[in-house]
């Protein structure tokens, strides 16, 4: 694949460097978006299309760079773009090494593709860091020093930040909540270990937990549903059945329990939940919460608290922009 193919000339306009605006770019599986951001976290303009990541990287990357050329329009003053992808990523290289929800990325120069398209500096992230960045800059943990961050929907994600800064690991990959191991030889996950956070208490999870087991014969109202959801499933819990009882019970154990550790390692002031799992508000928090109280290391079980996320859908080209803010600005 070649830059060239990528152009989006004409459709860019001139900007001028440095500004105080910076170009959010998020890549996921199933959309892209694209938001145009100030340095105290304003959005002033946002678009998503359909990722189609079947075409391939060369057409989603062009379908990307036209999607921020739309939210371009007219700007200027734009310091330059911060993108943030699904893993594994190389943040010094740009290039993404095959994650598994993006099939046939296989080593793709992203931050040079969208580089040439754009002609603007670019800043490659892990999805899962540049959301914590926003997060921690602009949302809930906002003026905290030391923060975990989750965001559990078809995944789960998330980072630490410690003393001020985001761990990044080596390569731009650390910070894994979702693949900590919190049942050994447990079910498979997306990442292909087995017993992962991800493969208990996601959305896709929760969901898949309570198929199984109405497959295997066991009696629940979930059994009328056509299409079985984590919202639907934590609905029927609260409403009393017991299949669904079972499963988010499981889930806000091992999901609690997870937190514990992180709280123990980490002792953060904030863990902040995100994600379309975390609609479920208090069904889901309380329970964590009490779990960190009763389990966590003192003084850490009562100092921290546990909060929802405040930045919704936008949290990844807000943190995408964030990052672009924070370099440039170094």
């Amino acid at each position: 694949m070649t830059n060239t193919d990528l152009s989006v000339a004409g459709l860019v306009p001139s900007v001028t460097a440095p500004g105080g605006l910076a170009l959010g770019l998020d890549i996921g599986g199933t959309k892209l978006a694209a938001g145009l951001v100030t340095a105290d976290g304003d959005v002033r303009a946002f678009a998503t299309v359909p990722t189609r990541v079947t075409e391939g990287p060369e057409r989603v990357v062009r379908r990307l760079c036209a999607l921020a050329a739309e939210v371009l329009a007219d700007a200027a003053d734009v310091r330059g773009v911060g993108i943030g992808c699904c893993g594994p990523v190389n943040a010094h290289t740009g290039v993404v090494h095959a994650p598994p929800n993006l099939t046939g990325w296989q080593d793709v120069p992203l931050a040079d593709m969208v580089a040439a398209a754009l002609d603007l500096p670019v800043y490659v992230e892990n999805d899962a860091t540049a959301a914590t960045v926003g997060e921690w800059r602009f949302g809930a943990g906002r003026g905290a020093t030391d923060m975990v961050y989750l965001t559990i929907s078809t995944g789960v994600g998330g980072g630490i930040v410690a003393g001020g800064t985001v761990l990044r690991g080596s390569s731009g990959n650390g910070g894994e909540p979702g693949h900590v191991v919190v049942v050994p030889d447990g079910r498979r996950c997306g990442c292909g270990s087995f017993g992962c956070l991800e493969a208990y208490v996601s959305g896709t999870a929760i969901a898949n937990r309570a198929r199984e087991r109405l497959a295997a014969g066991e009696a629940s109202v979930l059994a009328d549903v056509p299409a079985l959801t984590a919202e639907v499933v934590a609905g029927a819990a609260g409403a009393g059945d017991q299949l669904a009882g079972e499963v988010w019970r499981e889930t806000t154990d091992l999901l609690g329990s997870a937190v514990v550790g992180f709280v123990n390692l980490f002792e953060p002031q904030l863990v902040v939940l995100g994600g379309g799992v975390t609609r479920t508000g208090e069904q889901l928090l309380a329970p964590v919460r009490a779990r960190v109280r009763t389990l966590a290391m003192r003084p850490a079980a009562a100092a921290v608290e546990v909060r929802l996320a405040t930045l919704g859908a936008r949290v990844g080209v807000v943190g995408a922009a964030a990052v672009v803010h924070a370099r440039t600005l170094a």
